[in-house]
């Protein structure tokens, strides 16, 4: 049968200091808020999924599905939901980094007092090691003997593949034993810090070079990272060489634990990026020059349009109206997009600072949207919902935000006539949702829509545009403590959200 919440029940803080301590993952959804949205988890399912409570609180549970969303089970919590069943699955889930995992999830149905389905209690259990175990056992019945055959052809072929890689790969990489000792060495290697392969193989790393490579952040990585943290990516490192001057490396290391004489073998990448970092700093300084050398003599030209707009005759022409009007136009846009590349240029150098206080947060949302309306006649924005309490941050920052976002929902939605806002209060959180009717955006594009000057492939052949607006909107998002993402199909529209906390107050003046 259902949960009944008529049940009588322990003190409500006792419960929750119950569900927050079990080693069991418990998800609640809220049925009664448009697509379900998730009001509560337990640090135990944070540790499970790999997201913060920050980025799982107002969204639906199938975002742990990413792509694999034809499963069986997936159809069987649908009907389960539909009906206000209970149901036992087991699904294939994906933690943050991708990772996938098997989970064993129990849904109980939550009624009020008329029958309804308010809630959704979801109590989940990582089983990956039984499923594991399982799939072990099952395959080892079926093919024992072409397992054995298939691992000593790839222990007689390891050697062979792996020096073709250490030699081919298009960066330094180094091959070394458990104690660091260097066995091989690429030549972009060589090469890159002017070494031989005499001077490299045999060696200690940190004897090579007649001690150059004794590096404290190098040896932080190797001796007190990586042993607990394999494989490690992405780590910068900056040393001055004596022959070759200054580097900054981004090294990335991995254990590898083959059987045989490969077991324990270290993988050091390291990849030259001080030229690419030398040459984004001058794109950075240039765009500060820039957009800073333009601002001035612009506001002259804005001054002087306006100044048009107010002194043009009685008995001046339609012609020459509609010209003032445009060029007022025109030059309003060139001015928004010098704000907004100069937004950037303060993100960059850690100059934006947003200045909090407490507003009404619904009706930022109908000045958001009234603007916007009265800027495009053609379109019906849609408000749903309310926040229903004041919110302490920065108000204009966050118009900025909603603004773009509905200005983008319009812009990349020409054939349809509408476009949807939802906002609710989701346990402390805020949620904000715009939804359009547009072309949407392809899976492997949703992550890098957030990067700074990047452009969906299909947008940029017909709409002009820097790439920016979503950079800045992520940023002044996340400088409130919340969470950004999108939700979208090709040909389907998308679904661009975002949640605040409420009790999240920072600093006053904090640098984006």
């Amino acid at each position: 049968m259902p949960f009944d919440i008529k049940q009588s029940s322990p003190d409500p803080m006792l419960l929750v200091n119950i569900l927050d301590a079990t080693n069991t993952g418990i998800v609640i959804t809220e049925n009664l808020l448009p697509d379900n949205p998730i009001i509560y988890c337990n640090p135990a399912f944070e540790r499970i999924s790999g997201y913060s409570r920050e980025e799982i609180i107002g969204r639906n549970c199938r975002f742990l599905q990413s792509q694999d969303r034809n499963q069986e089970a997936r159809f069987d919590i649908r009907r389960a939901l539909d009906n206000g069943e209970n149901c036992v699955v087991q699904i294939r889930n994906y933690t943050k980094q991708g990772k996938l995992f098997y989970n064993e999830l129990y849904l109980s149905a939550v009624k009020n007092d008329l029958g309804e389905v308010t809630h959704f209690i979801g109590v989940q259990n990582d089983v990956s090691a039984r499923v594991k175990a399982e799939q072990e056992l099952e395959q080892n019945y079926k093919d024992t003997e072409l397992k054995v055959t298939e691992r000593t052809r790839m222990l007689r072929e390891s050697e062979e593949y792996l020096s073709s890689i250490v030699e081919t790969i298009r960066e330094s990489l180094i091959v070394m034993d458990k104690d660091y000792k260097v066995l091989s060495a690429n030549n972009h290697f060589l090469n890159t810090f002017k070494v031989s392969i005499n001077e490299t193989k045999g060696k200690l790393l940190y004897d090579l070079g007649n001690g150059q490579w004794d590096i404290p952040e190098l040896r932080k990585m190797m001796e007190d990272i990586l042993p607990t943290n394999n494989p490690v990516l992405d780590y910068e490192v900056e040393h001055e060489f004596p022959y070759i001057g200054r580097k900054l490396m981004l090294l990335n290391a991995h254990r590898v634990e083959l059987e045989g004489k490969f077991k324990d073998r270290i993988l050091l990448a390291i990849e030259d990026i001080t030229e690419r970092r030398a040459i984004e700093q001058r794109k950075d300084d240039f765009l500060s020059i820039a957009s800073h050398e333009l601002k001035t003599p612009l506001t002259t030209v804005v001054g002087y349009v306006q100044m048009m707009q107010r002194l043009i005759p009685e008995q001046a022409s339609d012609k020459f109206r509609s010209v003032v009007d445009k060029t007022g136009m025109y030059v309003e846009r060139l001015n928004q997009l010098l704000s907004e590349l100069l937004d950037v240029s303060r993100i960059q150098s850690g100059n934006i600072e947003l200045h909090k206080e407490h507003f009404d947060f619904d009706q930022m949302v109908c000045e958001a949207i009234e603007g916007m309306q009265t800027a495009t006649p053609n379109y019906r924005i849609i408000s749903k919902g309310k926040a229903g309490i004041p919110y302490f941050g920065d108000e204009s920052h966050l118009i900025q935000v909603l603004t773009n976002l509905i200005s983008n929902a319009i812009k990349y939605s020409p054939e349809a006539d509408e476009v949807e806002i939802y906002v609710s209060k989701v346990s402390d959180f805020i949620k904000v949702s715009v939804k359009d009717y547009g072309m949407g955006i392809k899976e492997d594009e949703q992550k890098k829509i957030f990067e700074r000057f990047y452009r969906v492939g299909a947008i940029q052949k017909n709409y002009p545009g820097m790439g920016i607006g979503l950079y800045i909107c992520d940023q002044i998002i996340k400088n409130h403590g919340g969470s950004f993402w999108v939700e979208s199909e090709p040909g389907e529209g998308s679904v661009f959200s975002f949640t605040l906390p409420i009790n999240y107050h920072g600093k006053e003046k904090g640098n984006v």
